[in-house]
């Protein structure tokens, strides 16, 4: 089976470190971002091969179009990895309806759409993986995230039920769930303040999420799982 991953949320943060160690492991990317011109330097500086995509995967239209295009572009897609997503932080009480559905139409229904779109083409081929990037908030809260906490808790449960429901056809969905990462979402935290919390002592890199996806979309008999990356603060 030929390896082609889209990845979604593939220009920044995670997601790009993830398309840099896949391009080395010699997967052939999709990068789809909202911003096409960042998908694309990104797409480019990883080498022959690999193209880039824009969409929105808020608005299910996009996401049809975008796997259309992939497919004629590079074939059928056998690995699929969702790291797109926004946070809207406040207080409940002060958080609009708008932040609200923006948060859970990116984060939660994005990926169940993608997701959708993907297995599909994965049955067909009677094969592939999926790795959606939740977080540790989502497991265990945190004040001031409480709509972003329950978006990425929602993919917990999606990403455990949809492996239940394709495992018979050799399709695997696991799930990553990082905690404090060096990406723009943590440029405004007080990083000094809460190393103190993390056993390890540190933030962690997006190479070393990276790390944990590509182990999940490449290990045959693992699915359903949900890896906490966060040097041992959910302890």
């Amino acid at each position: 089976m030929s390896r082609v991953c889209a990845i979604f949320g593939g220009s920044r943060g995670i997601g790009h470190a993830v398309a840099q160690l896949l391009a080395q492991k010699g997967y052939c990317l999709a990068i789809i971002a909202r911003n096409l011109d960042r998908a694309q330097t990104t797409a480019k500086n990883l080498g022959a091969g690999h193209l880039a995509f824009r969409c929105d995967v808020s608005k299910e239209e996009d996401i049809q179009n975008v796997f259309k295009e992939m497919e004629t572009s590079l074939g059928q897609i056998n690995y699929l990895v969702n790291a797109a997503g926004i946070n809207r932080d406040g207080l409940l009480l002060r958080t609009k309806a708008d932040d609200m559905l923006s948060q859970l139409q990116t984060n939660l229904l994005g990926t169940m759409l993608t997701c959708k779109a993907a297995v599909k083409g994965m049955i067909q081929q009677q094969g592939g993986a999926i790795v959606n990037v939740g977080s540790i908030v989502g497991l265990k809260g945190n004040s001031g995230q409480s709509v972003y906490s329950a978006s990425k808790a929602g993919l917990v449960g999606f990403s455990r039920s949809l492996a239940k429901e394709i495992a018979r056809k050799n399709i695997r969905v696991n799930m990553v769930a990082p905690g404090f990462i060096h990406t723009d979402m943590t440029t405004h935290l007080k990083e000094e303040q809460l190393k103190k919390i993390i056993p390890l002592g540190r933030f962690g890199e997006p190479q070393e999420v990276a790390k944990a996806v590509a182990f999940l979309l490449e290990s045959p008999y693992v699915t359903g799982q949900v890896l906490v990356i966060d040097g041992g603060s959910a302890q």
